[in-house]
């Protein structure tokens, strides 16, 4: 599915562009005490032309005069001790433009001359993860230079310093921020490789983060649910949070596929309605009740359907997974009672006929009734194997995997004896499932 470009605005990755710059030091004017320079540690700009160009653009406060300032001073000033400080209020300023394109190349430059330049690293990160789900051509470049960038960023975070007019709380919803988009960008390119593990660390730091941002909940959801085995609990309920954060184009095929899923796991779409209900309500993680066992499903069987009412394919499918009490609960009814159906002849000697008596065995070719004769049956009378059979029995005993009744007192009728029923599905215990 073309994943939907979501826009966000990463007004924190360059905070300079909403203060104005502080000069640099500029050289003492000769014979000017040294006393009155600035620290030795800060950056000194000692021509004086090049001072005036730079304060000159850092203190515009019309984003375009302020792009055309530093466009100017960084191509007629390549190696200033301000270049790196230039490139990131231009690129902030190119940011408040809405130049995403400029923005963008104005953090590569930025990231080339410093390469733990965070902000820079932030927003490449960002842009290229946000371009690539958004369909770009050339989504799988993107994605890997994303998730260099996001490494990148990562590993420098710890050495960011504190921005000046960035108040302690601040700097720490900061970081925080800053981590979410570097981790988002870690997930998705670890998802488009198949590595589960990877993606679903990521994802799920980002997604805590920003529980409303559908570009990190959808591949969340398809990370838990395409691993092996699937996560079903967690890939369902994000991907109920997907539909209802999806825009409305896209949500129709959300929906179906987990739908499906929901489905596979549950056996059926009961109870849907209210997960997705819970989840477009952005409470808590509503907890999905997994399929009913095969022993849940022939306990329901016995409740519902007395056993001499029960086809034979019923009888066992309880016979087989049903707990002892029910198996009993069957059998107990029908053992030694006359039994006339159909069948479809597996193997004939005169005094016995192998038969498959469910729809499902008979398509699987595997007997699952011994019918026994009391007097032989005469050799014109001996069906060919493959036969549909009209017959009598007397159930006389059971085994239950792999399943085998026993009939006696065997009989072959003249008129039409009940058609074969399919066994009830099995609802077997997805993969994964606790």
């Amino acid at each position: 599915m073309k994943k939907i470009l979501v826009t966000v605005v990463l007004g924190f990755a360059v905070v300079a562009t909403a203060q104005v710059a502080a000069p640099p030091a500029q050289a003492p004017a000769q014979g000017q005490p040294a006393a009155a320079a600035a620290p030795s540690q800060a950056p000194v700009i000692k021509d004086p032309a090049e001072y005036n160009a730079y304060v000159g653009a850092a203190q515009q406060t019309d984003a375009a005069a302020k792009v055309s300032g530093l466009e100017a001073f960084v191509t007629q000033y390549p190696n200033s001790v301000m270049k790196n400080q230039a490139l990131e209020m231009l690129m902030g300023a190119y940011q408040a433009t809405g130049n995403q394109q400029k923005t963008t190349d104005t953090a590569i430059k930025l990231v080339t001359s410093d390469p733990c330049n965070v902000r820079a690293l932030t927003l490449l990160a960002y842009f290229d993860r946000m371009r690539a789900q958004g369909g770009d051509p050339n989504a799988t470049q993107l994605l890997a230079d994303s998730e260099k960038y996001g490494q990148a960023g990562l590993d420098c975070l710890p050495k960011f310093a504190q921005p000046e007019g960035v108040d302690g709380p601040g700097f720490v919803k900061m970081k925080a921020q800053m981590t979410s988009i570097f981790k988002a960008a870690l997930g998705i390119a670890a998802l488009q490789k198949k590595d589960y593990p990877k993606a679903i660390d990521n994802l799920k730091a980002a997604v805590d983060d920003n529980p409303q941002d559908f570009s990190v909940v959808w591949p969340l959801a398809l990370s838990y649910l395409q691993q092996t085995p699937p996560d079903y609990q967690n890939g369902i309920w994000y991907g109920a949070r997907a539909e209802a954060l999806s825009p409305a184009a896209g949500a129709p095929g959300i929906d179906k596929y987990v739908r499906s899923q929901y489905v596979k796991f549950h056996a059926g779409d009961d109870g849907w309605s209210d997960l997705l209900a819970a989840a477009k309500a952005n409470g808590a993680q509503a907890a999905i009740k997994p399929a009913p066992t095969p022993a849940e499903q022939a306990h329901k069987m016995v409740q519902t359907t007395p056993a001499d009412k029960m086809d034979f394919a019923t009888w066992e499918f309880v016979l087989t997974n049903g707990t002892q009490e029910d198996q009993d609960a069957v059998w107990n009814v029908i053992k030694g009672k006359a039994v006339q159906m159909n069948g479809t002849v597996m193997a004939v000697t005169p005094n016995q006929f192998m038969m498959a008596g469910s729809s499902d065995d008979i398509e699987a070719k595997k007997a699952d009734i011994t019918l026994n004769f009391e007097d032989i049956v005469p050799a014109k009378l001996l069906p060919k194997e493959g036969a549909s059979l009209d017959f009598q029995g007397e159930p006389s005993s059971y085994t239950p995997n792999p399943f085998m009744m026993v009939m006696d007192k065997g009989r072959l009728l003249k008129a039409a004896a009940p058609t074969p029923a399919k066994k009830p599905v099995v609802h077997r215990k997805p993969a994964g499932t606790k």
